[in-house]
């Protein structure tokens, strides 16, 4: 049997009024009504009506999240910063997974806006003119998570991708390595390739080193791509010592795929990674990274929406946090 309000209402002799009042927490209710209301509730097993309450208020409490990967680790960890900071404001969250393509992303967005989510964090690739028409025309606030939107027309959190890439590259470069290879995603992809490889090759210029086409290796952020990478860079006559991989699991292929080999890391090959995921500290050597706070972004993309959400006064659109490099055992300085 499905108990309504108007159940409710009767049970506790006060009207439909007074128990949305209670349900909706205003405060405008005796509190011996309160409780009497509250008791029906509870001995009726009462639920609201979640989906009428939203028609009513127009705001459906609920964010839609749409991430490339929910199995990945990377995003795992945003998700959770977002779920944290959406149950802490009292948003539910619909989790939905895009594999990075586009008419996917374009089709989640549109679903979930006919949902009448009241936001949604969006975390993808390329923000292509289809992505910008889409979130132009939604009605509701859209803030992008570890996404980089280069013409900056929408709300986003980040971090230096091209800096962070820098610093690591640079760390070799003041070791004294002078071939340096780097794994590194589509060159396509705004952040794990553009940004990081244009980190790269700004280290290698401010070190006075030539960039060879040899060293640089395209993979798709998985670790048999690392194992692919590392067989083509041991397959050079004039081998890297030094090897910068865009994500922490193709960093863990390279170190197997050297170590399949018979090689030592970080006495052959020092190398390293981008996210400090947990895999970081599983492999050994475990891995000396670019620590990319990943809860965190998610957590200050959501805190972002809400401001939105609530029109709220945002001071900064679009948010850059900081980075830093950990030193681990897959490079000689932690040694």
């Amino acid at each position: 049997m499905n108990i309504t309000i108007y159940d409710v209402a009767r049970e506790a002799s006060v009207s439909m009024a007074t128990v949305s009042r209670v349900v909706n927490g205003n405060p405008n209710v005796k509190p011996t009504t309160r409780k009497r209301v509250l008791e029906a509730i509870e001995r009726l097993g009462y639920r609201p009506n979640a989906v009428a309450r939203g028609l009513a208020s127009k705001k459906t409490t609920t964010v839609g999240v749409i991430i490339p990967d929910i199995s990945s680790i990377f995003f795992a960890e945003l998700a959770r910063g977002i779920e944290d900071i959406a149950t802490m404001y009292k948003y539910n969250i619909i989790l939905c997974n895009s594999d990075q393509n586009i008419d996917k992303e374009i089709h989640l967005v549109n679903t979930l806006l006919e949902k009448q989510v009241d936001g949604i964090v969006f975390m993808g690739g390329e923000i292509t003119k289809e992505h910008e028409e889409a979130f132009k025309t939604s009605p509701v606030p859209i803030v992008l998570s570890a996404t980089i939107d280069q013409n900056r027309l929408f709300p986003s959190v980040n971090i230096d991708y091209e800096q962070a890439a820098f610093d690591a590259v640079t760390s070799f470069i003041k070791r004294g390595h002078k071939k340096i290879a780097i794994l590194s995603g589509s060159l396509e992809d705004p952040i794990n390739g553009y940004l990081k490889f244009a980190g790269y090759k700004r280290a290698l210029e401010e070190g006075n080193l030539p960039l060879d086409d040899d060293l640089i290796v395209i993979g798709d952020y998985t670790y048999d791509s690392g194992l692919e990478a590392m067989e083509t860079l041991l397959a050079l006559e004039d081998k890297p010592t030094a090897i910068f991989a865009g994500t922490d699991e193709m960093a863990l292929g390279v170190i197997h795929g050297a170590q399949d080999a018979g090689y030592d890391v970080p006495n052959d090959f020092e190398i390293f990674g981008f996210n400090n995921t947990r895999l970081a500290t599983m492999v050994r050597p475990t891995l000396s990274t670019v620590v990319q706070p990943m809860y965190d972004i998610g957590a200050v993309s959501m805190r972002l929406l809400t401001k939105y959400m609530k029109k709220e006064e945002v001071s900064e659109n679009v948010v850059i946090l900081p980075h830093r490099l950990e030193f681990r055992h897959s490079t000689i300085e932690a040694q």
